[in-house]
């Protein structure tokens, strides 16, 4: 598998901002997944649940067992593959696009990191809180240096929400909406098989449309990083990964 994590990461992932790669965890290991998601405790802020969308915020801190189901060797290895020093996760987020889902996201780049705390930092802007959940624009350096993984639960087309993306747009920056970067006819459906990940670069467009076919879309969201942030902001979710 390693020689295949190479050739993708190379090829797909440092070039078009995004990777595919299947069969990174069995059907047993998902189920387990499932399973451990399904009988934790849901009933605080960290859980969205509505018709359109079901979505558990600081995932691992609010079901720690999942950690140890998560980080098996074929992840590791993925991200120790692409990162030559240490790394941590610094996010981890639950969405399940229920069968009746009308839910759509248009094109977007993913600019927010979940912080500890607000304060006048330089180079961090546009702050939100929602459910006392931090969240800021860092500095592009930390957007470019973060790796998105998206570990799907069920198989995914573009009949139940596939992600949609325009290849190569991360190396663009910061796009500004209907710019002549935003190359919609470029776009690619991010087919996934059930037990597969997609690796992404938050500055990639990408967008996903409604659930047509009835079939559930449920998605482990991580993100990952090597950088820490300016005093005194500090990764809201951080969690080393590399002793484990």
């Amino acid at each position: 598998m390693d020689s295949l994590i190479s050739s993708n990461i190379s090829s797909d992932y440092s070039e078009n901002g995004f990777a595919i790669l299947d069969n990174i965890y069995s059907n047993n290991e998902v189920v387990e997944l499932i399973n451990c998601i399904e009988n934790s405790f849901q009933n605080n802020d960290s859980f969205l649940k509505t018709n359109d969308l079901f979505a558990i915020r600081q995932l691992l801190n609010n079901i720690p067992e999942l950690e140890g189901l998560i980080f098996n060797k074929n992840l590791k290895n993925i991200l120790s593959s692409i990162y030559k020093t240490e790394y941590f996760l610094t996010k981890a987020i639950y969405f399940d696009k229920p069968k009746e889902s009308n839910w759509f996201v248009g094109y977007h780049q993913d600019l927010s990191i979940s912080v500890n705390t607000k304060a006048e930092v330089e180079g961090y802007k546009n702050w939100t809180k929602k459910k006392n959940h931090i969240g800021v624009q860092p500095p592009i350096d930390i957007l470019e240096s973060t790796i998105t993984v998206r570990i799907h639960l069920d198989e995914t087309d573009s009949k139940n929400g596939a992600l949609k993306v325009i290849p190569k747009s991360h190396s663009k920056g910061i796009i500004r909406s209907g710019s002549e970067n935003w190359l919609l006819e470029n776009e690619e459906v991010c087919e996934v098989k059930k037990g597969g990940i997609m690796l992404m670069k938050p500055l990639i467009l990408h967008a996903s449309n409604r659930t047509k076919n009835k079939n559930s879309r449920r998605v482990i969201h991580l993100e990952f990083n090597t950088q820490k942030l300016k005093e005194p902001l500090k990764w809201l979710e951080l969690l080393s990964i590399n002793n484990h």
